[in-house]
């Protein structure tokens, strides 16, 4: 018998989402937008066992009553729509996923999960999401810890333009990336840490990169390692010269766009075209004692755009989408608890990469 499952949110990660679930034969599939020109879209695509319906996402009740009946609801919509969809999902006795970096949005959900009688699966994808799986799990090899770094950055193929850089997914995520406060461990202690600081430099497969904080790529591991390592931090990826622009825009302007994100969102959007050229770095590496030896163990890999069921995907669509359906099978299969709230790095890695839309990351 194939699960009941809603979607709310038909965007870039929300069309991967569908893609992947439906054609997996196992989930019987509702996608719920306000914008009839994405549903339309759907529509076209010919997903098999998806229908659509026009909703208010914003409104409480009427995604409540929505959610009833399903057995799973899925969040691809902005952050801030997520307490709403949290919500409704626990009214509707329905298990939740969603895919949100938001730190204050995820607070939410964990309390609501606090007393459910489903599961809350918060911050699934990439970064949060697989990152920290990848980190604990190397994390798990060492008899102490030092260090954990995890570093994540979806890239245009080809680099164009001043930035280095195209859009790939929502602009609203990646401004909160950019402007909120991050969580780190340092010397032992949790802090907050500014975000486009700590700038550092690397190269891998001959290529230059560079590394900053952003806000929200950690998840929960503060939480998990917390008292167990000394310093822990998470740093988006990009080409060198991306992060000094952005911090000139954000900070650095008499008239900064760090307290006027609607306007940066115009600037960004109506500036920086998008891009399903695109490749994601997945880069994490972990210090500490193993056997009365100082010793490192790093992970590193690169995802590139490429065709899903005969519709060519962008890196960011694949990882991301990858991600969230992964910890939906292992939730169903029984693998992670289906009660109470179920942090990322619950899942084994062996399990996540041995699953049928995690293996786009052992590839």
């Amino acid at each position: 018998m194939k699960n009941k499952l809603i979607l709310l949110g038909a965007g870039k990660i929300g069309d991967a989402i569908l893609n992947l679930l439906s054609h997996s034969g196992d989930y019987t599939l509702t996608v719920a937008d306000r914008d009839p020109q994405r549903l339309a879209h759907v529509r076209q695509m010919n997903f098999p066992d998806v229908t659509t319906v026009s909703v208010d996402i914003g409104n409480a009740k009427a995604v409540t009553e929505l959610i009833h009946g399903h057995d799973l609801a899925i969040s691809a919509c902005p952050y801030f729509l997520t307490p709403v969809i949290a919500g409704a999902a626990k009214k509707a006795g329905a298990h939740y996923f969603d895919l949100t970096e938001d730190v204050e949005s995820t607070r939410i959900v964990k309390q609501l999960a606090e007393d459910a009688a489903t599961a809350f699966v918060p911050q699934c994808g990439l970064a949060p999401g697989f990152i920290s799986i990848v980190a604990n799990d190397l994390a798990s090899r060492f008899d102490t810890l030092r260090d954990v770094n995890m570093r994540v950055g979806a890239l245009p193929t080809f680099p164009s333009n001043a930035l280095k850089y195209n859009l790939t997914w929502s602009t609203d995520g990646l401004i909160n990336e950019y402007c909120n406060p991050c969580e780190a461990i340092v010397d032992g202690a949790l802090r907050e840490v500014s975000p486009l600081e700590e700038v550092e430099h690397f190269s891998l497969d001959g290529i230059d990169y560079e590394a900053f904080n952003t806000s929200g790529g950690l998840g929960t591991l503060c939480e998990t390692l917390a008292g167990k390592v000394q310093n822990l931090n998470y740093k988006t990826v990009r080409y060198p010269g991306h992060r000094d622009i952005i911090k000139m825009l954000v900070r650095d302007l008499q008239l900064g766009l760090l307290e006027r994100r609607p306007i940066l969102k115009e600037v960004l959007e109506s500036s920086i075209p998008m891009t399903r050229q695109d490749v994601v770095l997945v880069f994490a590496s972990v210090c500490g004692q193993r056997e009365g030896r100082l010793e490192q163990e790093t992970y590193a890999r690169k995802i590139y755009s490429q065709p899903v069921n005969g519709q060519l995907m962008s890196a960011i669509q694949i990882t991301t989408a990858a991600g969230l359906c992964t910890m939906v099978d292992l939730v169903m299969q029984g693998r992670l608890p289906k009660r109470g709230l179920i942090r990322q790095e619950q899942a084994s890695l062996q399990d996540f990469l041995d699953n049928r839309f995690g293996r786009v990351y052992a590839a």
